[in-house]
Formats: structure tokens, sequence, C-alpha cells
């Protein structure tokens, strides 16, 4: 199937009304020891052939529409925590929009209840870093509101050179996930400085790094040398769980 940036409102609606949803389980390591820490739930979208369609077409395309952003989104939360691993932490992500659009933004907003209703172990909810000054409003108000419901939080692709840094955002959240960037950038002499310093920040605090895009033993190395606590990537690519 070959996808322009954006689906088509026809191709969007037969998406949305055949559910041709799946989820893939990403799994974030220990750097010392190795064992599995949590997994990332994934969202994943298929045409009606059975080919992979990209979710940023699918999300990109429902941001003009809240309402089937919204529908869209929380059906993915429940098919990825129906399937999700016993027992083991789960890391969700969650756009700002989609948290908004029920106009329910405390206690009853979907998503925290969904959340709070979730058992099998503890959920970790991602934000992504955005260049919109409104987003990073609705951030902090969404972390807030997480927080005191007792539900974890995390902030995604940190250093991606495409996102806006809040650190107000960076303060309120309980991991804070590297961007694979940081690795191709680890020789970098005035870029490291700046990781460096955030990371001695997250561990004095109390918070923990993630290092996404661990592909190699190298890039392994690399985590432990700065002081990753957990590494993501596809150097644990047998480990991955898929449903759909």
């Amino acid at each position: 199937m070959n996808h322009s940036q954006h689906l088509n409102a026809p191709q969007l609606l037969e998406l949305m009304e055949t559910k041709r949803y799946g989820v893939e389980y990403q799994p974030i390591i220990a750097t010392n020891g190795g064992d599995v820490f949590a997994y990332e739930c994934l969202s994943r979208f298929f045409s009606a052939d059975g080919q992979k369609i990209r979710p940023d077409f699918v999300y990109a395309s429902l941001h003009d529409n809240p309402l089937s952003l919204f529908q869209v989104e929380y059906e993915q939360k429940k098919l990825q925590l129906s399937y999700a691993p016993n027992s083991t932490d789960i890391f969700v992500n969650l756009d700002q929009d989609s948290y908004s659009a029920s106009g329910l933004l405390g206690s009853d907003n979907p998503f925290v209840k969904l959340f709070k209703n979730y058992h099998k172990a503890n959920i970790i909810v991602e934000l992504i870093e955005n260049s919109e000054i409104s987003d990073a409003i609705m951030s902090l108000s969404m972390i807030d509101n997480l927080s005191k419901n007792n539900i974890n939080t995390a902030i995604d692709d940190l250093f991606n050179p495409q996102s806006m840094l809040s650190t107000s955002v960076v303060q309120m959240v309980d991991y804070i996930k590297l961007d694979k960037y940081v690795i191709s950038k680890q020789h970098n002499k005035k870029f490291m400085p700046l990781v460096n310093a955030m990371i001695g920040y997250a561990h004095e605090t109390g918070k923990k790094i993630i290092l996404e895009g661990v592909e190699t033993e190298e890039d392994l190395r690399f985590a432990k040398m700065i002081g990753a606590d957990f590494v993501q990537g596809f150097l644990y690519k047998n480990l991955f769980k898929n449903v759909g």
C-alpha cells in the first residue's frame, strides 16, 4: 500500500470501522543484569490486504478530527492493556490532544479511569515533547492530573532535534527517555555535556533514565557508560511481543 503523509477520509473511516488495530510490546531492559523491566505498548495499524500502515500517518490524519483521534486512541489503549504481559510494568503513549478531546480533564477523564482500573501491573504514561507551546501547557496539566491519580509518567524523545524542551515537564515526570539521537551524537563534545547534566539531574532527583535506539552491544556499552538505568531498542528484538 502506497501511503501519503495523511490517509484520506474514506481510508481513515474504513480503518476505524473495521478496527484493523494491533499492538507490539517492545521490551525495556535493565542495563545492570539485562532483565526485562517493562514493555512499551506500540500501536499498529493494517490495511485490508494485511500490510502495515505507519502509525504516524494514521495519527497525523486523526489530528484533523479530535473526536476521531480520541476514539482511535482509546480503542488502542484498551487493546494494549488487554494483551499486556502479566506482572510487568508497561509504558503507554498518550497524545495530549487525545487526552483533552473528551473535555474531561480531571479524575473523570476516560484515559485516567482506564489506567486506574488496570491492576495487572504498574502503568507509566509517556508523553512526547512537542514544539507547540500549547501542547507543553496541556502536557503539564495532563501530568499533574495523572500524578494526582497516582499514575507514573515519562517524557519521550528527549534531545530529539525536532522537539522543544520544557523544563517544567521534565521536573514532573518519573522517567526520562533519551532519544536515539543521543547515540548518534555520543562523540559531540558540545552536545554530550548537556546529556550528562540531564542524567545527573535525573538521578539526583530520583528519576530513571531510559536510552532508546540501542541496536548493538556497542550502544549498550555506551548506555552503561553514561549511567542509563534502562535501554530499549532492536538489540532485543527477539523479546518483542506482537498482537494483531
